[in-house]
């Protein structure tokens, strides 16, 4: 599928096209593919204005009305399912299987919150718990907070962008969104939909835009939220500026895997083959440290490097492809340098560790230095590294020896090991019997550390999108 030459962007609802000054590149091969408008200052200044002037009507619409605006979403998404598929294999590099099972998460994201939209239930509580408040009761409910600043990243433009999106409607948050100005086609499509809906007037602007140029995404204290998923660095910065607005931040991680002695060894390397490798390794959660008992040790990673051998890499369009491009060259170069940082330091190189452009093949490596970059940041790209362990305690410090702490994976059928890592990591979610990569949109998802604050899946984001409101109601003793 051809994209359009053009596409606008969306300022209270309405597609404006003030300019074509974004160029949206192929991301395999290089070419300018579309071109995007892009928002000014001045343009997310009035984005923001549209919002504050759209909380009160978004705050009374029923639940019934933002039900059935997610509802038209869930259609819409599914009648342009291979559009979107496509659009998202272009702008991002992503292989359009990869791509086709994104656009199928976007579609459960706002299925999930249609269905959240009705559940927005509070709690009635008895104050009598002492002689003075006798005759007194209370009950408590949610309310929206008010204009939201939603950033979105490149990696899942479309489903991230959901995770945003979707909770605001459900609760009744106007918002205005940054997509990541690499890719930011997903969410366009979003506002083409929800511009078809009866959302009032504001409730909504998408506005790329450079983000040197959208400091008022972070610090207008019109906003009342910030939810920024991204890298760490531009995160925490984000936090020290966005001044009183309540800030949620989903931001990286360099996730491990244990495999213990006692795992299906073919189930654990058919499942972190994926986890390490899917969408060339382009995910927070992707698998980074592959972290395996000594006595499984070989076995294992035999099986591993044979199956990362096979992995076919190429043209994203191509259904056989599992890996394309990384984001851009820039991306790729910096981790090949990683790695060759960490052959140099005595690591050893098990496969992989090629590059053409933006092209970075499936890479393994083991006795990766603890110094090294590679082990200690977030290298968001296909490549993993091994290390063995005989003692499981030392497994789960080897884990938790890291300033990221998102989501941890662990293959064992012993359960007390199960119960162990849960109570031991400190991640945001510990997946027994698959990768960390693992991610159902109706979880909570997040994760501690550097790797952010707060939570995202659907009920939890809406709770982060609303404020507590009490009621506290005197009876008189001839009332009761």
């Amino acid at each position: 599928m051809a994209l359009r030459p053009h596409y606008p962007l969306y300022l209270a609802n309405r597609a404006e096209q003030p300019n074509t000054d974004l160029a949206i590149t192929d991301k395999f091969t290089g070419e300018i593919a579309t071109r995007v408008a892009m928002a000014d200052a001045a343009t997310i200044d009035r984005g923001i204005a549209a919002a504050v002037a759209a909380a009160e009507p978004m705050a009374r619409m029923a639940a019934y009305e933002r039900q059935a605006v997610l509802a038209h979403c869930v259609t819409r998404f599914t009648e342009r399912a291979e559009e979107l598929a496509a659009a998202l294999c272009i702008e991002a590099g992503k292989p359009i299987r990869d791509s086709r099972g994104e656009v199928g998460r976007l579609i459960d994201t706002f299925r999930i919150a249609a269905e959240e939209s009705v559940r927005m239930t509070g709690e009635v509580q008895p104050l009598d718990i002492s002689p003075r408040a006798k005759g007194y009761q209370g009950m408590w409910k949610r309310v929206p907070i008010g204009p939201c600043s939603f950033i979105s990243p490149f990696n899942f433009p479309l489903n991230l962008a959901a995770h945003k999106i979707a909770p605001a409607i459900a609760v009744g948050c106007p918002f205005v969104m940054k997509p990541a100005s690499r890719t930011p086609l997903g969410a366009i499509i979003i506002g083409e939909v929800l511009a078809e809906t009866a959302l009032p007037p504001g409730a909504f602007s998408i506005l790329p835009a450079h983000r040197e140029g959208a400091d008022l995404f972070t610090t207008d204290d019109r906003l009342k939220l910030l939810s920024f998923t991204g890298s760490p660095d531009v995160g925490w910065d984000l936090k020290a500026r966005a001044g009183k607005k309540k800030v949620v931040l989903e931001l990286g991680g360099n996730a491990a895997v244990i495999i213990d002695r006692d795992a299906d060894l073919d189930d654990a390397a058919d499942r972190t083959v994926f986890g390490a490798f899917y969408q060339s390794g382009q995910s927070c959660i992707g698998v980074q440290r592959i972290i395996v008992h000594a006595d499984v040790y070989d076995a294992f990673r035999d099986k591993l490097v044979s199956r990362t051998r096979a992995l076919i890499a190429g043209n994203p369009s191509d259904e056989a492809t599992f890996i394309g491009p990384m984001i851009d060259v820039k991306e790729a170069a910096r981790l090949d340098g990683w790695i060759a940082e960490a052959r140099a330091a005595g690591a050893t190189l098990l496969c992989g560790g090629t590059r053409d452009g933006a092209m970075l093949a499936a890479t393994l490596l083991e006795g990766v230095p603890r110094d090294c970059h590679l082990y200690r940041e977030e290298a968001f790209g296909p490549v993993a590294f091994f290390s063995r362990f005989t003692d499981f305690d030392a497994a789960l410090a080897e884990v938790n020896d890291s300033k990221f702490g998102l989501q941890a994976g662990l293959f064992t059928r012993d359960l007390f090991k199960m119960l162990k890592a849960w109570d031991r990591l400190d991640v945001g979610g510990v997946v027994i019997n698959d990768v960390p990569s693992y991610r159902v949109d109706n979880m909570p998802y997040g994760g501690v550390k550097d790797s952010g604050l707060g939570r995202e899946g659907i009920r939890f984001a809406m709770e982060d999108m609303t404020e507590i409101r009490n009621l506290v109601i005197r009876r008189r003793a001839g009332d009761m």
